[in-house]
């Protein structure tokens, strides 16, 4: 019979109570992948929100539109343009400020808390 070259690994068991008695760090090490990915969404949260970006959002969120009045509720592709049209000039701004509106709500969340840490200093 062929041995396995990978150690088990210890189970949970729990006692008469129900409580899981675990014996040290039971899961892996963190991944320094997982902290690395945490760090560039703080990252990307923490700039200013832009225009370009906000354009970009209402592009798909248009484009995804057009396909689904044109296949889905079979209309013809010249008003379901239109209408993607008018609703590009609603969502560009709409984006804009509802990100800016977050981006300076988390600045100000951030700046509370490290307010907060140096009081207690």
């Amino acid at each position: 019979m062929a041995q396995t070259k990978r150690k088990r690994r210890t189970k949970h068991r729990g006692n008469a109570a129900g409580v899981v008695e675990a014996r040290g760090r039971t899961g892996r090490a963190p991944e320094p992948s997982k902290a690395k990915g945490r760090r560039a969404r703080l990252d990307r949260f923490s700039k200013p929100p832009t225009w370009r970006a906000s354009f970009n959002r209402a592009l798909i969120a248009v484009a995804l539109f057009i396909v689904v009045v044109v296949l889905l509720l079979r209309q013809s592709p010249a008003p379901a343009v239109a209408l993607g049209g008018f609703m590009l000039l609603l969502y560009v701004p709409m984006g804009y400020y509802t990100d800016l509106y977050f981006y300076r709500r988390r600045q100000a969340k951030l700046l509370a808390e490290r307010e907060g840490t140096q009081r207690e200093r």
